[in-house]
């Protein structure tokens, strides 16, 4: 069940492993990147990237290092949220969550 509400979410889900290959996607990764190819899975992510952020992501394997930013394309934001996974403990690769947020939006602060 998991696996189906993760698939056919509306935020893009991509995970690669160790060496930056890519191991997942889910249905809407796959649209966000259709652009590099229908079947993305077994390539490598530093095909997709041009520098510096293919040597960022470098940086980021090697390093286990979390990274979140935001972006704006075609009027569409984003956030890009970018984090080491772990199996039983052991780095295992990266997950990409890319979420579309509106362009103005309430920001609530809980003290």
């Amino acid at each position: 069940m998991i696996d189906k509400i993760i698939r056919e979410s509306d935020f893009g889900v991509t995970i690669c492993d160790r060496e930056g290959k890519i191991t997942y996607m889910n249905d809407r990764a796959k649209k966000i990147f259709r652009n590099y190819g229908d079947d993305l899975i077994g390539k490598s992510l530093f095909d997709c990237h041009p520098e510096p952020a293919k040597s960022k992501l470098k940086d980021m394997l090697k390093d286990e290092k979390k990274n979140v930013y935001t972006i704006e394309k075609n009027g569409i934001k984003k956030m890009i949220y970018q984090m080491p996974v772990y199996e039983d403990g052991e780095y295992c690769g990266f997950c990409e969550l890319s979420l579309e947020i509106p362009l103005i939006m309430p920001h609530f602060k809980r003290d």
